[in-house]
Parts: C-alpha cells; structure tokens; sequence
C-alpha cells in the first residue's frame, strides 16, 4: 500500500461553468474523510471556496490544466494554499468510471500519496512577459496569413512578381505594388521600380506584368491587406516596446543577455525562450527535464529489452518552435559548430533528413541555454578541435578507400616506415571482408600529402 504524505488537501476538476471539489482530511496512517461540494466559477464563489479551504485548513490543492479555465481559480486560491497544477496525461482515470466528483475524488487521492508531478507555474511577472510574446507570436502569423492574401490575388491577376521576386514585400515588390494600386503607371514604368539587385531582373519583371488583368474589385482587396499589415507593423512595434520595458523593470536584464549570446538568438528569440523558461533554472533538475518539456526530446519507448522507434515527445508548443527557429539560423551561422552538426545529421537524407536534423540542433540549443542561465556565463564558442594522431590516420584511410571505390587510384608520397619502426600485433588480427580493388585510372591519380 502506498503511504500517505499529505493530511490535508483537495482536489478540483475545473469546468468553465462549475468546479467540483473534493477534500480529504485525515492522518497518514488512516482513512481520510472525504467531502465532497459543487462551487460555480464566478469570483464571488471563487472566494467561498477559498474560505472553505481554509476552514479545512487544507495546505495543498491540485487541479487539471484544462484550457485556461484553470487560471482564475489559480489567481485566488494561490495567495493561501499550493496549488499544483498537473499534466491531464498523468491523472487519467478509468474509463467508463467518469463524473466530476469522481476525477476530483481520483485528484485529491493522488495527492494525498505524493503521486501527482507538478506542472511549471511561473511567477506573476514571467507570466506577463509569456502573454506579450506570445500575442507578438500571434501578430506575426497574421501578418503571414495577410501576405498569402496579397500574394493569391495577384496571382488571380495574372501578376507573377513572385515568381520573379524572392520577397514581393521587399523594398522593390512594395514599390511595384504602390504602382499596381495606383494603376496609373505602364508596365515598363513599374518594373523600372525595382532597386539594387532587383534591376538584373527588369526584363523578367516585365514578362511578369505584361497583359496582367488587375481589376478595382482586386486592388481593393489588396488595398484592405495593405491597411491591415501597417496595423500590425504598429502594433509589432509597441510590443516590442512593452517587451524591453517589462523585461527591465521586473529585472531579468542579464538573462536576456545572457541569452543573446547562444548561436542563434536574436533579441526576439530570446525573450520568448525567457518568458516560456523564467530566469532560472530551479524548477528544471537538469537540461533534460529542460527539453522534455519543450517537446525536442525523444521519447522512451522500450518493451521486452529492445528499444523501438519512438517520435519527440510532446511539449511546450510555444517554446519548440521558437528553438526550431533559433535551430535554423543557427545552422546558417559561419565558424559555429552547430552548422557543422546539422549538414552532418542532414547530409544526404532529403527533406525529412533536415527536420528530424533541426530537431536535433534545437536540442543542443536548449541545453546550451541551460547551461548558460544556470552558470549565470555567457556562451563562448568552442575552438576548433585538433584531430588526435590516431583519428588523422583513421581519416585519411577513409577517404582513400572511398576514392578507391570510385575508381581513383591514390598513391602516398610519404615514406614506408622501416621493419624495425613497425609494432608488432600482440595476437593474430582478425580476418575482415576485403573490399574490391580500386580500378587504376591513370588520369586521376592523386598524391595525399602528409596534411589533411
């Protein structure tokens, strides 16, 4: 039987109109009572809960994190109780047994025995902080959505400039697209808008306008998109405002600091890691629990001795992506390692290759910010890395035999060492399947000198 830790707790099954709750008050070693009681959701009841814990002195109350139906009741039962806040995944009861007072009894008696795993709750400033980058997240993905609106009207105009331009929002395709609104300019006039770069590509930008049928119902449409995204572009810009200003006044400066150091990491990057991780790393045991909760890690999945396949367990959305962000320019970055990690992982597998690849660098980006958070140090790149003797010469055999099997025949220009020099084997090698030999092709013949 399983011992009993807590005396005095409660457990509610959150609903957005009802709370069933179920209290267990009693000794460790003996059957707790058990009351049971119905509460709605308003802040006037909220607070007769409270005030009914508290005259059952109960010191632990736990709840689902269903929806955000359970914050409210966070925010008023926090001040005098803890409340633990756990994983729906971990609590599931029986199926066919369901009622509300049934999974809040389940709940209650999981505490009692010490069985429920908390969810991270971050304090009241890091939350505020998780609420502006996550609306700033959100405000981005509208502006895409508004860009693919533009961007699929012109295509029903027969107006190709993106087949033609990289980004039709840059500074050229804004200029054109002014001049399409307008629709007072020729074809030659709009495609000699294009700056820099762009103007090598007047002639095709010329086929692209050429014969277009862009109509006022169309430069309407378009015209409402263009109103919508300076909205955003305004409101990006006041959130990012509100994102420095909040980050200095609740004191996580150097942390934001200290994060931009990690390859990377831009300043928007790094305050939306900031507001879904806290300042410190005290509620993370150790860089794994970290990426188990942000959903870059493997899960386990091994029955019967043998490991099987298993996919990256699931997190912290917010979080993941914004890693598999920081992953991406991370593996564009010169003399990082973390280049050479990814084109190594995605060398040759195609497409999937490089997502499963991202994944991979995202994770060692995760545990970088660990360590740089939990150090309070900012990230040094590593040096380069010299190859040990015994490596060098593994390589150079490598390679000869890959070119070998290509039909390069490869000869060293390095002295054989003398009968005397060479070590003799302890015992007898073992025999190993021998490789087919390199057809000679006098016209490739390559001298490896004694450097790689």
């Amino acid at each position: 039987m399983i011992p009993a830790v807590i005396e005095r707790c409660a457990g509610i099954d959150v609903g957005k109109k009802i709370l069933a709750v179920c209290v267990m008050v009693g000794a460790a070693d003996a059957e707790p009572r058990i009351e049971k009681r119905m509460f709605g959701t308003f802040n006037v009841e909220l607070e007769q809960l409270r005030q009914w814990l508290e005259r059952e002195h109960c010191t632990h109350v736990v709840m689902e994190s269903t929806g955000s139906y359970w914050k409210p009741v966070h925010a008023v039962l926090e001040r005098s109780l803890e409340v633990i806040l756990a994983n729906g995944e971990d609590v599931k009861g029986r199926k066919g047994h369901k009622t509300d007072f049934k999974d809040a009894q389940w709940l209650a008696h999981l505490l009692r025995h010490g069985m429920v795993r908390a969810s991270f709750i971050p304090p009241q400033g890091i939350r505020e902080l998780r609420d502006l980058t996550r609306r700033r997240k959100q405000l981005l993905k509208a502006a895409t959505a508004e860009r693919n609106r533009v961007q699929k009207v012109l295509e029903e105009a027969n107006v190709k400039l993106g087949s033609v331009l990289s980004d039709v929002f840059g500074v050229s395709g804004q200029l054109m697209l002014e001049a399409l609104l307008e629709g007072k300019a020729s074809v030659e006039q709009i495609a000699n808008l294009a700056q820099r770069r762009a103007r090598s590509k007047i002639p095709d930008l010329l086929r692209s306008l050429e014969g277009h049928r862009m109509s006022d119902h169309q430069r309407g449409l378009i015209q409402m998109s263009v109103d919508h995204l300076a909205f955003l572009e305004k409101h990006l810009q006041q959130l990012d405002d509100l994102i420095l200003k909040h980050i200095q006044q609740h004191g996580y400066q150097r942390q934001f600091e200290l994060l931009q150091s990690v390859p990377g990491l831009a300043p928007d990057s790094a305050a939306s890691i900031l507001a879904e991780v806290g300042p410190d790393m005290q509620q993370f045991p150790s860089a794994g629990h970290l990426s188990s909760f942000a959903g870059v890690s493997p899960g386990n999945n091994r029955s019967a001795g043998k490991s099987k396949g298993s996919r990256t367990v699931r997190g912290n959305k917010w979080l993941r992506s914004a890693l598999v962000q920081c992953a991406w320019a991370a593996s564009a970055k010169n003399d990082c390692f973390l280049k050479d990690k990814f084109w190594r992982l995605a060398a040759g597998k195609g497409k999937e290759g490089k997502k499963k690849a991202l994944v991979a660098v995202a994770h060692i980006v995760l545990v970088l910010i660990y360590r740089t958070i939990s150090s309070g140090q900012a990230y040094q790149e590593r040096g380069t890395i010299e190859l040990s003797e015994a490596k060098r010469e593994r390589l150079i055999r490598h390679h000869v035999r890959r070119l070998g099997r290509l039909g390069v025949a490869v000869y060293s220009s390095r002295p054989e060492p003398s009968p005397a020099t060479k070590a003799k084997p302890k015992s007898a090698p073992r025999t190993r399947k021998k490789s087919p030999m390199p057809v000679q092709c006098p016209t490739k013949n390559l001298t490896v000198e004694d450097s790689i």
